[in-house]
Order: C-alpha cells, then sequence, then structure tokens
C-alpha cells in the first residue's frame, strides 16, 4: 500500500497549554487556582472528545422545520449534538455562572472555562455570551422584577432550568445603525406590550429569552427613542406563536450556530428601564460581550495552532518531519509569537472586568477597561483570520479538503470581525474612549508591566511606538476626518504595544518563578513583527482610490 499521511491530533486543551497554566498560577490564589482545576480538565477532556467525534462524522447543520405533517405552525430547530449538550456542560462546569460569583478573579476564571470550551462547542458559546451579556444588563438595569425572573435561569447550574438569552438588535435596515430600528412596541387592551416588526440576524432563536430594541409607539425617530424590552420565547415546550422563524440563515461559516431572520407578531414584552435610550441600557453588555468575542477568537486561534504544532512532527517532507525544516519552524514560531500577544491582551480585559464588575478596581482601571475591550476584540479577531489562514497553509493541500475539518477554521474565524462590532465601528469607538485619563491609564499600566522585563530591546520598541501613537494624535486630533481616517492603524498600534507590555510581564514572570524562557522569545520575535501601524492620512488619496 501507498503512503498515507497520519492526520493531526489534539493535545489535551487544558494540561498541555503552558500559556493557560502559567497565567493561571500566575493570576490566582492557591485556593481559588485549585477550585476550577477540576472543571478544567473536565472541559479539556470534552473537547478532546468532541474533537475526535467531529472527525469521525460529517458535519451537520441546524435544521429549521416551520410546519408539522398536519399543518400547525411549529418552526422547531434541529440542534447538533454539541449544541444538544450545551446546558449540560454550561452548567456543569459552571462556564457562564462562574463569572458572576463574587470575587475579583471572577471574570478570569469563567473565561478560561470559555477559552477550554469554545473549540468544542460549535459555537454554543455565542448565545451563552448573549445570556452572560443579558444577565449583566439586567442587573445594571436596576429591574428587580426581571431580575428575579431571568437571573435564576440564566445562571442557574442546573439544565433543566437554564435558560439562553438572544439579543435582538439587528433589522434590515439598521445593521450597526441602531437608530433605524422599525420594530415597533405597542399596549394591548390590557396593557401589555407587545412588540411587532423584523429582526434580520438572530443567533440564540433556540433560546428561552431575548433582549429586543423597539420604538414604543407615537415615539420619535432615531436612537434616543428606542425602549429595551424582555422578552420570552417559549410556552412550556413550544414555541410561542407570536414569533415566526422566516428561515435560517446559510452562512460562510459558523455553520452548527442556528442564526435566523425572525417576525415579531405581537409577542408579550417587558420594558427592561424607561421607555427610552435603550441603546444606553445594552451599553452594559458591550463589555462582556466584547470580552467573549476576543476570548473565543484567541480559543479558535489555539486550536489551529496544536494542530498545525502536531502535524509538523507527523508529516515527512524532503526526507525531514515538518518542525525540522527551518522556515517551517520559524513559520511555526512566528504564528505562536503573536498568538500569546493575543492571549496576553484578552487575558488581561478579562481579568479587569472582573476587577471593575466587583468593585475592586482602581478609577485608572475603569479608564482602561473602556479603552482594551474594543482594542482587544478588533485586533484578536483579525488576528484570528490570519492565524487560521496560516495554519492551513501548514497542511498543503489537506488544508483546503473540507472533510479534513480544517477550511472550518477559517471560515468559523471571519465571524469574529464582524460580532459585536466590525474593525472600523470598534476602530471609532476605541478613539472615543481615548480621553485623557484613558491615555495617562494605559501609560501608567503599560510603565508597570514592563517594570520587571529586562529585555530593553523589547522595552524601548513599545515605548517608542506609544511615544509615536500619542505624537500622530497631536498632529491629528483636531481634523476629524483625518483622525477617522487613521482610526484603524491607531488602534492595531495601541493593542499591538499593549499586547507587548502584556507579553513582557508574563515573560518576566515566567524567567523568575519558572525558569521558563519560552514567553521572552515569543516577545522578541512578536517586537521583531513590528508594533507601528500608523497611517499617513493623505485625505487627497482617498478620493483619488475610490
Amino acid at each position: 500500500m501507498g503512503f498515507v499521511q497520519d492526520a493531526p491530533q489534539l493535545v489535551h486543551p487544558y494540561r498541555d497549554d503552558r500559556l493557560l497554566l502559567s497565567l493561571l498560577d500566575r493570576a490566582l490564589a492557591s485556593e481559588r487556582r485549585s477550585a476550577i482545576d477540576a472543571d478544567l480538565d473536565a472541559l479539556g477532556d470534552y473537547a478532546q472528545m468532541a474533537f475526535h467525534r467531529v472527525n469521525a462524522t460529517s458535519r451537520r447543520k441546524p435544521v429549521l422545520t416551520q410546519w408539522d405533517a398536519w399543518g400547525k405552525r411549529v418552526d422547531r430547530i434541529e440542534l447538533t449534538p454539541a449544541w444538544q449538550e450545551g446546558p449540560h456542560m454550561t452548567t456543569r462546569h459552571a462556564v457562564l455562572s462562574s463569572g458572576h460569583e463574587a470575587h475579583p478573579t471572577a471574570r478570569l476564571e469563567a473565561f478560561a472555562r470559555v477559552y477550554l470550551y469554545h473549540p468544542a462547542s460549535e459555537f454554543y458559546c455565542c448565545p451563552l455570551a448573549m445570556t452572560d451579556g443579558a444577565a449583566t444588563a439586567l442587573k445594571a438595569s436596576g429591574n428587580q422584577a426581571l431580575i428575579d425572573r431571568a437571573l435564576p435561569h440564566f445562571l442557574s447550574r442546573n439544565p433543566s432550568t437554564f435558560w439562553l438569552s438572544g439579543q435582538w438588535m439587528t433589522e434590515n435596515a439598521g445593521g450597526s445603525d441602531v437608530g433605524r430600528t422599525e420594530t415597533v412596541a405597542r399596549r394591548d387592551a390590557a396593557g401589555q406590550w407587545r412588540l411587532y416588526g423584523r429582526k434580520w440576524f438572530s443567533s440564540a432563536v433556540v433560546g428561552e429569552a431575548a433582549l429586543a430594541l423597539a420604538r414604543p409607539e407615537g415615539a420619535g425617530d432615531g436612537p434616543g427613542a428606542l425602549a429595551l424590552f424582555f422578552v420570552e420565547t417559549m410556552n412550556g415546550s413550544e414555541r410561542k406563536p407570536e414569533l415566526l422563524v422566516d428561515r435560517l440563515k446559510d452562512k460562510l461559516g459558523t455553520h452548527e450556530l442556528p442564526t435566523a431572520e425572525i417576525h415579531l407578531d405581537g409577542l408579550p414584552a417587558w420594558p427592561v428601564g424607561e421607555l427610552s435610550h435603550g441603546v444606553r441600557q445594552v451599553a452594559p453588555m458591550l463589555n462582556v460581550t466584547r470580552t467573549w468575542n476576543a476570548v473565543c477568537a484567541v480559543a479558535s486561534m489555539a486550536r489551529a495552532l496544536q494542530l498545525a504544532r502536531d502535524y509538523a512532527h507527523r508529516r515527512e517532507s524532503f526526507g525531514k518531519h515538518l518542525i525540522e525544516q527551518p522556515l517551517h519552524a520559524y513559520t511555526l514560531a512566528g504564528m505562536q509569537a503573536e498568538f500569546e500577544a493575543s492571549f496576553a491582551l484578552a487575558f488581561e480585559v478579562a481579568h479587569l472586568l472582573g476587577r471593575v464588575e466587583q468593585g475592586q478596581a482602581a478609577p485608572e482601571e475603569t479608564a482602561l477597561l473602556r479603552l482594551l475591550t474594543p482594542l482587544a476584540k478588533l485586533w484578536t479577531a483579525k488576528q484570528a483570520i490570519r492565524i487560521c489562514s496560516e495554519a492551513l497553509e501548514c497542511f498543503g493541500g489537506a488544508g483546503y479538503i473540507e472533510d479534513t475539518g480544517l477550511p472550518q477554521l477559517l471560515r468559523d474565524a471571519q465571524v469574529y470581525a464582524i460580532w459585536e462590532g466590525t474593525t472600523n465601528v470598534l476602530s471609532l469607538d476605541s478613539l472615543r474612549a481615548l480621553n485623557a485619563d484613558a491615555v495617562q491609564a494605559l501609560r501608567g499600566s503599560v510603565a508597570s508591566w514592563l517594570a520587571d522585563n529586562d529585555d530593553m530591546h523589547a522595552v524601548s520598541a513599545i515605548q517608542h511606538t506609544l511615544e509615536a501613537a500619542r505624537q500622530w494624535l497631536d498632529t491629528h486630533g483636531s481634523q476629524r476626518d483625518q483622525l477617522e481616517s487613521g482610526a484603524r492603524g491607531l488602534a492595531f498600534t495601541l493593542a499591538r504595544c499593549t499586547a507587548a507590555a502584556l507579553l513582557a510581564r508574563q515573560a518576566a514572570w515566567c524567567k523568575q518563578h519558572r525558569g521558563d524562557r519560552r514567553p521572552g522569545a515569543a516577545l522578541r520575535r512578536y517586537v521583531a513583527h513590528g508594533l507601528d501601524r500608523l497611517d499617513a492620512v493623505e485625505p487627497g488619496d482617498t478620493v483619488l482610490l475610490i
């Protein structure tokens, strides 16, 4: 028989992940570290099982059945096994609820769970992010009736009482411009609010609840007149008749995730707060859902690299394994360095989020979280696409063959740059966050993160690039069009510098406490790739080119 190539195998995602292990050892007290170990180990076990299961079967998509055999509208959605297991995995291992525990590292511990669970969940983590965001928004609203009604379900550790929540914002006319929302809220004869309209993207339509933007009847135009409503979607085991699923989206990736177009035809609803400024009421969930996006993007990078690295030890070419080929090894090392920086930034945001939510953060940490959240989301999203694309190349032609499962890595990664705000939307949001307090907080934090690192070349490069970003802002700050035109380059530069400083902190800790010089090597390689992405803005060129 001729040559047969071994498929890549997945190492244990928890026990063999030195980045996660060293982060948790550095950031957590010993009692917290030991308390979460069993959950993380079990999630790693599940990830390995799910990897082998997917490779042994054909990939499936959700199936929508709108009518039963006797003509009754049912809108039943058949889900994949991973989605059917989602409530059990989520509640058994506190993937969602642990983030709402009352201690400063709760979010860090929860996102460690998310990082391990996400690649095995077939994007079940998408509605989990929406549910986490809904719980956070309800807490912030102070609406005690809805808090008492929904949070015991959203944060349940019992699969039989656990609810998923959707986030129904996007409409045909709106997209990110939610001020064009056309869904209307009307009171019926009994005084009950009901929603009428169409939502164009609903990624948690299989859930039991949702938060939805709608315009109370008679309210004015624009985003300020919108209200935020809480809805429930089920009557026992059946979908409420006022919620109609028009169709499931046929998407580039995230195939197992049932994304739907829906009609609301009088669905009962309850205002979350005042009957205006609904977008403002949604805002508390953005730090949460964007952090989910960043951590899930990093998890996808980790999976792509794990497989590419394993394959490099199996595949022989020109008489050597790929890992022994200097250029291939150099390429993998460069990918690893970019991944380690992305990991450091995403988990720093997770840690900051927990401190802010628990009232443990200093004012500068709150300002830093506001700035770093959009930066981490937009940059890790782009990094995930690049790393997953490069990883496919590492497999040669096999990376382009559907039944290897590898192309799905790249198709799925593309969504991170779209969910929770595109790169441009978030670049402009980061500009809004760049006030004097945020700039001072970033400079002070970077200085503290660099304090223990003795790699003076890396330290100098980070400091020099941050100074270049400050000068760029001084030059363009009074010219709004030029400032916005260069917002992407500024955002990428600040994200790369921040990630480098965090990588420097981790490298110093690992060298001192573990004798591990690998993070230091990652820092040197990452800095060598360049930190400065600032644009020399030429408005005339823009006009000519478009």
